[in-house]
């Protein structure tokens, strides 16, 4: 018996593996224990592994990688159509075997402890960030009842807290104000904590020689630079900018048939978080070309902006800046912000 390949499908306990030969007959079928997948796979001959692109899979190909084995990590849904009928572990792991050999099959690189560290500081920030958000709708909205209002913007909501910590302006009954200072004390919590996550990520930023680079892009700041590192280290998974692109999702949903082009709106494929990071830092650069009209740098977008509404520009600037991204990924080069002869004609 020759494996030669071998489908892999992760479990918290128990995993199924398929594997098959050159020619693509069934030659194994089995249950494993999470103890027992590395001593398995020491034991078969260097061969082509296959798993989805789930919780633990970057681990698990790290592990099997260093015994010997080649092994390739495939989007969840694109191994879908190779699953025959019903829901089984033995059928995922016989439809990974089979999507994991085909030529027209797509791939996740596997990510490095660094790069998982530096992605798990960003998911905590971005988790804080929504808690934090969503105690601030809490705290205006219960102290509207009270007819206790403050203007837009988390940096006023200090001007609640303040009322609320003074009891004669806090105009409620106790058993409220009670209750809302307890989220104003949680509110204050998150703050720190946020506070301490952008730091460490400002840390790794600055010890990170790509992510410098990045952070030199119109539109890129440390978080975003830092994301676009840790996501998509290595750029040569990518044919080219435009790939890229349409990887985060930056380019129009296509629905095209019958010789007809036709483009609905953004496909939103890919990393969502690192999307929204492009699209804020563009958006940025939209309200720049907006207020300053003359100046060459934003004639490019103030173009767009006079054919196309304001959020449609903020997708065409995110998708040119992922484009530039991949680019200084690519070539290893640093950016150069060109001279105003050429940005006037851009």
């Amino acid at each position: 018996m020759h494996v030669a390949t071998v489908g892999l499908d992760l479990a918290k306990r128990v995993f199924q593996a398929h594997g098959a030969d050159a020619e693509g007959r069934a030659v194994l079928r089995r249950k494993l224990g999470r103890g027992e997948v590395l001593a398995f796979f020491a034991k078969l001959p260097p061969c082509l592994v296959g798993m989805e692109a789930c919780g633990g899979a970057h681990h698990w190909a790290r592990e099997i990688a260093a015994l010997g084995h080649e092994v390739r990590l495939m989007p969840g849904a694109y191994v879908r159509p190779y699953v025959k009928r019903g829901k089984t572990d033995a059928g995922d792991a016989e439809a990974i075997c089979e999507a994991v050999t085909r030529p027209g099959m797509r791939f996740v690189a596997v990510k490095s402890p660094d790069q998982q560290a530096a992605l798990m500081l960003h998911r905590t920030r971005d988790l804080l960030v929504r808690q934090r958000t969503a105690l601030v709708n809490a705290l205006r909205g219960h102290m509207a009842e009270f007819g206790i209002v403050a203007p837009v913007g988390i940096a006023r909501v200090g001007e609640l807290v303040t009322i609320l910590l003074d009891e004669e302006a806090a105009a409620m009954p106790s058993l409220a104000r009670r209750a809302l200072l307890a989220l104003a004390a949680e509110l204050e919590t998150l703050g720190v904590r946020i506070d301490e996550a952008e730091a460490a990520i400002l840390a790794w930023h600055k010890g990170n020689e790509a992510s410098r680079r990045l952070a030199a892009v119109p539109g890129i700041g440390p978080i975003t630079a830092s994301a676009i590192v840790a996501t998509a280290g290595d750029a040569s998974q990518f044919a080219s900018g435009r790939h890229f692109a349409a990887w985060l999702g930056l380019v129009p949903r296509q629905n095209s048939s019958g010789g007809k082009q036709r483009q609905g709106g953004t496909s939103k494929a890919g990393d969502g978080y690192l999307r929204r990071l492009l699209v804020l830092g563009a958006t940025s650069l939209v309200r720049q070309a907006q207020r300053r009209t003359k100046e060459p740098a934003f004639a490019w977008l103030r173009g767009l902006l006079e054919r196309r509404p304001a959020r449609l520009a903020s997708v065409g600037q995110a998708n040119k800046t992922a484009r530039l991204a991949w680019a200084l990924r690519a070539r290893g080069e640093a950016y150069r912000r060109p001279a105003p002869a050429v940005a006037a004609a851009a």
